[in-house]
């Protein structure tokens, strides 16, 4: 939908500039918008900001967020403000527009979206989906909450394109009419609620915002083995909306599922086997729910079984998420830094048949590792707690495996490789999130990988 004639020589707000905030300025100024953007960043921090805002002429503040954000028709919010910051809730009540750079992107987006969210498996089934898309040379571009804010990639893709974007639910808590062409939920589990008051219920709500606005020739694909997200979406989906739920543990009349151990797609009156199950090249029953995700999203804009299968085959998965780094006396080192909650680890931890000297801890939030206790008991030699939790984590495993305490990344490495044994893996899985010792999960997992690559064979 392009909305250019209705903001034209408008006045916009955007209120962060990491990497959303600067997309947005530099789409909406493209489009003959008057666009202020403030940071509370120090200046200092923020030099490359302001000299890529300076470029195109965005006038920005940084340091504060003063009263003239407030001086604005709308305002475009990052996904780390909370809706609930004081501002905003002064806009709302001025009668301000608020609203996130996800929705700003789908007023200028003339290729249907895919988009993709859930507690644990986005980045994944969004890359997976993308390179369907790439592989069976369909026009497209991958973006969203995976790295490349979506505002950039709308200018290059047309009406025979397809955008691919990855949703998290702060993403998803200021859209307004976001609608893609096909929704995906992978799962709902518990996670970031000490932004939605400690409620649940909120947070689901947040992730059914990808199908609010859904309509008649719009598709929802969504876990049937996730009782949270079969149960939201039986209840809440508009009428209208095309429901294909995937599962690994049946084959459903419509959707993807597994019969005589084939990914299967039963679409539209046709049923086409895919690939035997054992032969997608990403471990685990996780991913093979990711896989069935993928698959159906590519499968109902067109991408034919056979190029499907293939990219099945090939693809490598993504970086920090099971990562394999290296083999070294016998030990095999993964990276999974990505994984940030209980739930990504509990997938984890049951992905590989070899024992497990895990790394794990960091700034919990609010994490309950009780549902980790039985694969921990059957999959884990030892723990090596990292970071500002690694007292909870010594307490929460103490009595069911060996549990070490580490007081930096690198000590960490040199304790886990001294209580592997040859057939193991030394796993960089934490449960939590990164900003204790690092920036962002990616610099947890590229100093893991770099320190594991130093290690030197022992003599």
């Amino acid at each position: 939908m392009d909305e250019t004639l209705s903001v034209r020589g408008l006045r916009f707000s955007i209120l962060g500039g990491a990497r959303s905030g600067l997309a947005a300025a530099r789409l909406l100024k493209s489009k003959g918008v008057d666009v202020f953007l403030s940071d509370s960043a120090p200046a200092e921090r923020m030099r490359e900001a302001a000299r890529a805002l300076e470029a195109i002429g965005v006038q920005a503040e940084f340091g504060v967020n003063s009263r003239r954000v407030l001086e604005a028709d709308t305002i475009v919010v990052s996904p780390g403000v909370p809706s609930d910051a004081p501002l905003l809730k002064d806009a709302r009540a001025r009668g301000i527009g608020v609203v996130s750079e996800l929705e700003v992107a789908s007023w200028f987006c003339a290729a249907p979206i895919v988009a993709i969210t859930g507690t644990n498996g986005k980045t994944t089934t969004t890359t997976l989906a993308g390179r369907m898309f790439s592989d069976a040379r369909v026009p497209s571009a991958v973006a969203g909450n995976i790295g490349t804010a979506f505002c950039d990639v709308v200018p290059a893709l047309g009406p025979d394109g397809v955008a691919v974007v990855e949703v998290s639910s702060f993403q998803l808590d200021d859209v307004r009419s976001f609608r893609p062409a096909v929704a995906v939920i992978l799962n709902i589990t518990p996670d970031h609620l000490d932004r939605y008051h400690h409620s649940f219920a909120e947070y689901i709500a947040a992730k059914e915002r990808v199908f609010r606005n859904q309509g008649a020739g719009d598709v929802l694909i969504y876990n049937a083995d996730d009782e949270v997200t079969r149960t939201a979406v039986e209840r809440d989906a508009p009428a209208g909306v095309e429901l294909l739920p995937f599962s690994t543990r049946s084959l459903p009349d419509r959707g993807a599922g597994v019969r005589a151990g084939m990914l299967t797609v039963a679409l539209r009156g046709a049923v086409h086997d895919v690939i035997r199950a054992e032969e997608i090249s990403i471990p685990g029953e996780h991913n093979l729910a990711n896989a069935m995700a993928a698959t159906l999203s590519a499968a109902v804009m067109g991408v034919p079984p056979a190029s499907i299968r293939a990219t099945l085959r090939n693809f490598k998965g993504v970086e920090h998420r099971l990562e394999f780094v290296r083999e070294l006396g016998g030990i095999a080192y993964v990276n999974d830094s990505k994984a940030t909650n209980v739930d990504s680890v509990w997938y984890a931890l049951r992905s590989f048949a070899r024992p497990l000297v895990v790394l794990m801890g960091g700034r919990d939030k609010g994490n309950d590792y009780g549902r980790l206790l039985e694969p921990v008991r059957e999959h884990v030699r030892a723990i090596v707690a990292i970071g500002e939790s690694a007292a909870k984590v010594r307490a929460a495993f103490a009595g069911v495996v060996h549990v070490e305490e580490a007081a930096s990344m690198a000590e960490a490495v040199r304790a886990a490789r001294r209580l592997a044994r040859p057939g193991d893996t030394v796993l960089l899985s934490p449960a939590c999130a990164s900003f204790d010792w690092f920036d962002n999960y990616e610099h947890r997992g590229n100093v893991f990988k770099e320190l594991v690559t130093a290690l030197a064979p022992e003599t």
